[in-house]
Parts: structure tokens; sequence; C-alpha cells
């Protein structure tokens, strides 16, 4: 179990900063294309929810979903995006499965992330807030956790 804290984000993904170039936030721009490409994201919150697992930081192994030169913007240019399992451990609450969100910084033009933050992807879940102290249970073999 990976200890994290949840963070304030760019809020771009949720669409909450107000950003014009991108209504109703990233997410729900690219979810009819992640749908299209066999990822059905219906089921989960339109936002990312930010973890910080400092002082670790990740190695991306093996994603269970890679989709290269993803064209999900008329005008920016096209991104990678990888997806990992993950599931949510809290105290006194059921686990919540979920995916790790992760644009390819090397193909990401803006809101880059710390190397220590993780973006989550979750069914709405009642109780995480800024400051709230969680545990991730991340696949080895999709992804590394190192000191």
């Amino acid at each position: 179990m990976i200890p994290a804290t949840v963070v304030q984000g760019h809020r771009v993904a949720s669409g909450l900063n107000g950003n014009p170039r991108f209504p109703g936030g990233t997410l729900r721009m690219q979810l009819p294309f992640f749908a299209e490409l066999g990822l059905d994201l219906s089921a989960f919150y339109p936002g990312t929810l930010n973890v910080s697992i400092a002082p670790l930081s990740y190695r991306v192994v093996q994603p269970r979903h890679t989709f290269r030169a993803l064209k999900w913007h008329p005008e920016d240019p096209a991104e990678d995006f990888s997806f990992f399992d993950v599931t949510v451990h809290r105290a006194a609450a059921a686990p919540v499965r979920g995916w790790i969100y992760h644009p390819h910084p090397d193909t990401k033009p803006v809101h880059f992330q710390k190397p220590d933050v993780l973006e989550l992807l979750l069914p709405w879940t009642e109780g995480l807030s800024y400051g709230t102290k969680i545990r991730l249970e991340v696949l080895a073999e999709q992804m590394m956790i190192e000191a």
C-alpha cells in the first residue's frame, strides 16, 4: 500500500478552473475518444483526484491501456494517454476501484504535474478533500513506486 494525500490540481480536467478552451473540462472532451477506443469512463466522476505520494515517485512499467496520438482537441496537438488500475483505501470505508489517468508529459502541451502527483479517476466518492490521507494499491507490473 502506498500512502498518499489528496492535493489540489490545476482543475482543468474537471473544468472547475473556468478555462474557455476546455468547456466542461478536458475529461468531458476526451471521454468520447476513449470510449471509441474501448475504454468507457462514463461511470467515473468527470474530473481527476490529484494525490501526492511524496517523498516517493512513480515509474511507468506496463499500463493497462495506452492510447497514442489522440487528437481530442481541435487546436491542441495530439497527446498520448495511459491508464493504470488503482484501488483507493480509506479508514472506515470500502475500497474504491478506479484508474490512474496519465497524460504523457512528453506530449502534453501544458499543466504538468509534479513527479510525486498521480491523477485518479474514480466514481464520485464522499469524504475525499484536500489533505485527506489515503492508501493506494497499484499493480507493480503496471507502475513501480520508488523512493
